[in-house]
């Protein structure tokens, strides 16, 4: 009888002391800070935070408290094989319409140019009468001839892009 009420007393006691216990928790660090404001001997103000400067001046405490420092927690990362995965078929399909796409609009640019260029010659060929000075002709003209350099341009990308399709 006297061996069952120790080893309860024991157990019972064990448990209070386990439940009392603080859980362990991850590392902290607390740390004190103060700030004091000192007069020096020649009657200038200067704030400080390090006990060792507030020798030998008049100083205050201007604000003092307690700082708990506590690590971050990293959450896991993500292993690389989660991201996802483009399989063959996909990239080749993909590839196919942006091809496509590309072919058309550099057909539309092609028109597009064949059409500037037609109305720069058709306004080249043409002089107004209020342009006695050929500075007005070149004037009229020079939005057409960026709209053609404009088209040639994009002619230009079109085909470097459908270039680098193959690759």
């Amino acid at each position: 009888m006297r061996l069952f009420s120790t080893i309860r007393w024991f157990s019972t006691t064990l448990g209070a002391a386990l439940a009392l216990a603080p859980a362990p928790a991850l590392p902290q660090a607390q740390q004190e800070i103060t700030i004091w404001s000192c007069k020096d001997k020649d009657g200038r103000t200067h704030v400080t935070n390090l006990r060792e400067d507030t020798t030998g001046k008049n100083c205050k405490v201007v604000q003092q408290s307690r700082v708990q420092v506590v690590p971050a927690v990293t959450p896991a990362a993500k292993p690389p094989t989660a991201f996802p995965r483009e399989d063959a078929q996909t990239r080749a399909s993909a590839k196919a319409r942006q091809r496509d796409i590309l072919e058309k609009e550099l057909a539309q640019e092609e028109q597009a140019l064949d059409l500037a260029r037609k109305e720069l010659v058709e306004q080249e060929s043409v002089r107004y009468g209020d342009e006695r000075n050929y500075a007005r002709v070149l004037e009229r003209l020079q939005k057409y001839r960026d709209a053609v350099e404009l088209h040639e341009k994009n002619i230009d990308s079109l085909r470097r892009e459908l270039s680098n399709l193959n690759r």
